[in-house]
């Protein structure tokens, strides 16, 4: 693959990401709202394509001749809500290929599975988020990050864990830097090895990780056909999904 559209790309992790995969050789096309923003943060070897992810009218053409998606999509203070942005971006982008096949890395939180109150509305959209991307058939890697950087000065080896059993909703569930995640994300694109998994991210004490494919390796691909990571609690029946959840799953499924 050469071309990656990185959606998300002017976050506090997409534009590690855009500089992760420019330094990788890949060519990078960055989804953006704001060409001028762009600009200011992105290297100038990016290709820009202007578009919002919650409007899906605009995104065929940035989909176009993209051999690979990263998403780092994040909802904010600023009115965007998780159900639109988190979930809806990465359903808006699903169907904007139309039934091209790409690959697909997606960028979530640790404790997406908790059901946690309040906060666990945010989680709740980023876990079915997940669920279309496993649903879509595609080749994907889902990453569930750690805390951002609040990994200690010698915390450097990256490990992943599955199961999402680290629910506290504080930085001791773990923490990871967010060039390490960005490094990860990037990564997984030319992994064999990370195909079809789900796993949460965090760093402990020890050198830097280096070997990316000795570090997906072990890991449990998910099941064939589940909507959910290989070892999660199966604590969210698909019956129970807002029925509009439920049709996009299919349609995302049929595509």
């Amino acid at each position: 693959m050469s071309t990656i559209l990185v959606a998300g790309a002017t976050g506090s992790i997409g534009h590690l990401v855009v500089e992760e995969a420019l330094s990788e050789g890949y060519t990078v096309r960055a989804l953006v709202r704001d060409p001028a923003k762009a600009a200011r943060i992105l290297p100038p070897a990016t290709e820009i394509a202007v578009g919002d992810v919650t409007r899906p009218q605009t995104l065929p053409a940035a989909v176009e001749g993209a051999d690979a998606i990263i998403l780092t999509l994040g909802s904010d203070a600023g009115g965007s809500s998780p159900e639109d942005v988190d979930y809806g971006g990465v359903r808006n982008l699903l169907e904007a290929l139309a039934g091209r096949r790409v690959r697909v890395v997606l960028m979530t939180a640790i404790g997406d599975t908790s059901r946690a109150a309040g906060y666990g509305h945010l989680l709740d959209w980023k876990r079915r988020s997940e669920r279309l991307v496993r649903a879509s058939g595609l080749p994907y890697t889902i990453v569930r990050p750690g805390w951002f950087d609040y990994a200690g000065p010698d915390e450097h080896r990256l490990v992943a864990l599955q199961g999402d059993t680290r629910r506290t909703g504080t930085p001791a569930d773990g923490a990871v830097a967010r060039r390490q995640i960005a490094q990860v994300l990037v990564h997984a694109l030319s992994s064999d090895a990370a195909v079809g998994k789900t796993f949460e991210l965090v760093a402990e004490k020890g050198p830097a990780t280096e070997d990316f494919d000795e570090f997906f390796a072990p890991l449990a691909p998910d099941r064939s056909g589940s909507l959910d990571g290989v070892r999660d609690e199966e604590n969210m029946p698909l019956a129970q999904e807002p029925e509009q959840v439920r049709a996009d799953l299919a349609a995302v499924g049929g595509a």
